[in-house]
């Protein structure tokens, strides 16, 4: 396997060369990750030269349309699914109302989803609502100790009544990657769909949603490097039986059925940036092929680097009687998100850290169902450390000196 060129990768995001940063070594990407040049070049040109309504005859009107359309285009080629399958919302939490709203009208009462609580709440939330509407809701319950989701229990939980399973590909606490492709198969072989979100695993490299088999996956931009939009996949066949959610006479046109509101141009012409990044770093490490292959590449690339710098950071922590390790403790399972039990309060904790140069949060992370169900009161919280490929190793061991003096 290819090494990563870490100094090649740093280069691609402006933070890393911003005065009011250096010395500071970025330990909360799973909150949001800094911005590659490519998108926040895109976004400049977008805002200067093609701020008009798009798809209109006029020159920058036009423009701005293609480059709207590319973004879509080349982020689903990654993806190895077809254009009109990916879309783009405000965010992964409203487009996960919209999508339970789509399944209120499309379910019948006494029909069953399954979530987690394992779940960041934007998984989980808008499908527990749906209890309102007549749905039965079932949890599939993490083990209390490990965080881990056996999928033993999810059979145990299947039927024939079961519409949807909603999981994430892994949790923003726990950080255990969860096997989506065989949970995807025993729910299709039940008569379900699957709703993945991978808010947590895309900034780690994007899947290929096809070898996945899920019919959504959903996550967000910001979070992988790009800008403030959620990203949502829907595959055909289950699109095309929801209801229309967007204005009637959109009702044709995939992309737009589930986008009600009118999308922010410039942020989805600025997410091709993305597209840019991946392809560059993939010709960089000498990789040709086609979108998908690429994908693949870049994935493979990214998580070899995270799971190398990851271990040395798990064996730190693993070893604290103080502290207590949501999650694997190996590197191969898990996304490079650690977050530590106190047994007090995290933020604080997070503000001495600051002091020593590491910028790393402390708090619920929106994850309360899951740290409950550990036994950690989510008042106190969790510390979360959180990484990605454009990290060093020479920031990781700054971390682990970091810890030593403050936990």
């Amino acid at each position: 396997m290819t090494a990563l060129d870490i100094d090649f990768v740093r280069a691609q995001f402006p933070a890393f060369a911003e005065p009011s940063l250096q010395g500071q070594a970025f330990f909360e990407n799973a909150g949001g990750s800094y911005t590659c040049r490519q998108v926040i070049d895109r976004l400049i040109r977008f805002y200067t030269q093609r701020k008009v309504q798009p798809y209109a005859p006029y020159e920058a009107s036009r423009l701005g349309g293609e480059e709207m359309d590319k973004a879509r285009a080349r982020l689903a080629a990654l993806m190895g699914v077809a254009t009109d399958e990916l879309s783009f919302g405000p965010s992964t939490t409203q487009n996960t109302y919209v999508l339970a709203q789509a399944f209120s009208k499309f379910m019948k009462p006494g029909e069953a989803i399954i979530v987690t609580n394992q779940d960041h709440e934007a998984n989980s939330g808008p499908w527990r609502r749906l209890a309102e509407e007549g749905i039965e809701v079932r949890e599939w319950q993490i083990d209390p100790q490990t965080g881990h989701l056996d999928t033993a229990q999810l059979e145990n939980l299947l039927d024939e009544k079961v519409r949807l399973v909603c999981f994430p590909h892994c949790s923003n606490v726990v950080g255990e990657i969860n096997p989506v492709a065989e949970i995807t198969a025993m729910a299709h072989a039940a008569g379900a769909f699957v709703c993945v979100d991978g808010v947590s695993y895309a900034p780690h490299g994007l899947p290929n949603v096809d070898e996945l088999g899920a019919d959504i996956y959903l996550f967000s931009a910001y979070k992988t490097y790009g800008p403030h939009q959620g990203i949502m996949v829907i595959r055909k066949a289950l699109g095309e039986l929801l209801p229309n959610q967007a204005h009637y006479f959109n009702a044709d046109s995939l992309y737009k059925r589930f986008t009600p509101a009118g999308p922010d141009h410039a942020q989805v012409a600025a997410s091709a940036g993305m597209a840019d990044y991946f392809e560059a770093l993939a010709a960089h490490h000498g990789h040709a092929g086609t979108a998908a292959e690429t994908g693949a590449f870049v994935h493979d690339l990214m998580r070899a680097h995270e799971v190398k710098l990851l271990q040395p950071l798990l064996d730190a922590v693993s070893d604290r009687n103080n502290v207590r390790l949501l999650g694997p403790s190996r590197a191969e399972n898990r996304a490079p998100t650690v977050a530590l039990s106190l047994n007090r309060a995290a933020e604080p904790v997070a503000a001495q850290l600051a002091e020593f140069g590491i910028m790393a949060g402390g708090g619920d992370f929106y994850a309360v169902r899951a740290l409950d169900a550990m036994g950690i009161d989510p008042a106190e919280g969790v510390l979360r450390i959180s990484f990605t490929h454009y990290t060093s190793e020479a920031e990781v061991a700054k971390l682990i000196e970091a810890l030593d003096r403050v936990v």
